[in-house]
């Protein structure tokens, strides 16, 4: 059996293997939920003039996507520069008027919709990802690798010198 400094240094190169890979895991797949990565804001959505006459010829308006993303705390401001009155799901949005809706549960909404052809919006709202969740997930896909590397290293006979 190889003496205690071997296996101490083993398992402390193990655990460090994993969170290098827990890292680099973590990161590239935060470069991906960058838009989930920031604090709650104001997001604001205009219903430009004569959008209600290109939904009636079943044409989309350019400026609106048919869905969105959110964080939890984000408010979404609906302004109508329309002449005609306008509703997003429990919003009921008169010309030349706002109306906001706060998105305070991480969920996905499909709500009925008066400027999109389709006549449905969609809002998916995600949990923010904090600092803390990153170190989570480091935590949690690091350490467990580290484990099982370090339990592969010390099966594997020491090198003879």
């Amino acid at each position: 059996m190889p003496p205690l400094k071997i296996i101490v240094h083993r398992i402390v190169v193990s655990m460090l293997i994993g969170l290098v890979f827990g890292i680099a895991l973590n990161e590239i797949t935060f470069l991906f939920l960058r838009e989930t990565a920031r604090a709650p804001k104001i997001i604001e959505i205009e219903i430009k003039q004569g959008t209600a006459a290109q939904v009636a010829r079943g044409e989309n308006p350019p400026a609106i996507p048919d869905s969105m993303s959110f964080v939890v705390g984000d408010t979404l401001l609906v302004k109508n520069s329309d002449s005609a009155d306008h509703e997003l799901g429990p919003l009921w949005i008169p010309a030349g008027t706002s109306a906001s809706l706060f998105l305070d549960a991480a969920e996905s909404y499909a709500y009925s919709c008066t400027f999109q052809t389709g006549q449905s919006f969609g809002l998916d709202v995600y949990e923010p990802l904090t600092t803390w969740t990153r170190l989570y997930g480091i935590f949690f896909s690091g350490v467990p690798l580290g484990i099982m590397i370090a339990l592969y290293a010390l099966v594997m006979p020491a090198k003879k010198t």
